[in-house]
């Protein structure tokens, strides 16, 4: 009996690790992260996000920007801005804007009397503050059940599960990695809505370094730089 409790101890403390390890303070010596972007295999843009700190507020802009083309013309463009403001290590707003060939799409997010206010293309409306915003960057949201589209702020009831650790290589550099997949839970949802990507974070740092899904194409974000 001893030797049980002593092991529910341990995952215990293991547990609040990891929950202490998600917070938004974790990553205060962060500066910049940008990734390639590969779709079949072929580079086609980047994501970028940069950090700036000011006393106990951070804010975290974000850029992507893609293009695919055939036959040297460009038939689909993908342009999205954004922008996370932090205060205490919660984050209270964000906006974003894309431009998803042709069609706009937003999100107007404010924290309100503890929970998220949602002005979205996809969704107006509450939802509780344990919501992570799904911009991978923060490793706190493998904790989290609801996934809040920074696109158009729809609602995704998410499953996380821990793949396993493994050592990745690209861009001429080794990692040591935590693979986590992110999946939808609503299985009613149509197959081009649902959530299935793999998501790789540094064990070290729980720096975002990899992520692919499928969707009309293989795609994967590679860390290209980060400081």
């Amino acid at each position: 009996m001893f030797f049980i409790k002593r092991i529910l101890l341990t995952l215990i403390i293991i547990l609040n690790c990891i929950s202490a390890n998600s917070h938004v303070q974790h990553y205060e010596n962060l500066n910049l992260i940008k990734f390639d972007i590969y779709r079949n295999g072929k580079l086609i843009g980047y994501h970028s996000f940069s950090f700036d700190k000011v006393g106990k507020s951070l804010s975290v802009k974000s850029d992507i920007n893609f293009e695919i083309k055939k036959l040297g013309v460009v038939i689909y463009k993908y342009n999205v801005s954004g922008k996370e403001v932090y205060e205490d290590g919660k984050l209270i707003k964000f906006n974003s804007k894309t431009k998803q060939n042709g069609k706009d799409k937003y999100v107007n997010l404010v924290l309100q009397d503890d929970k998220y206010l949602i002005d979205g293309s996809s969704y107006k409306g509450t939802v509780p503050k344990d919501a992570s915003l799904g911009t991978w960057w923060n490793h706190g949201g493998i904790t989290s059940k609801i996934q809040i589209s920074a696109v158009s702020g729809r609602l995704i009831n998410q499953k996380v599960t821990f793949l396993g650790k493994e050592t990745i290589s690209f861009n001429g550099k080794n990692y040591e990695a935590l693979r986590y997949n992110f999946s939808s839970t609503d299985k009613s949802l149509k197959k081009n809505k649902k959530l299935n990507t793999d998501v790789w974070y540094d064990e070290k740092t729980l720096n975002w370094i990899k992520a692919s899904f499928s969707k009309k194409g293989e795609w994967e974000y590679k860390v290209s730089e980060i400081n």
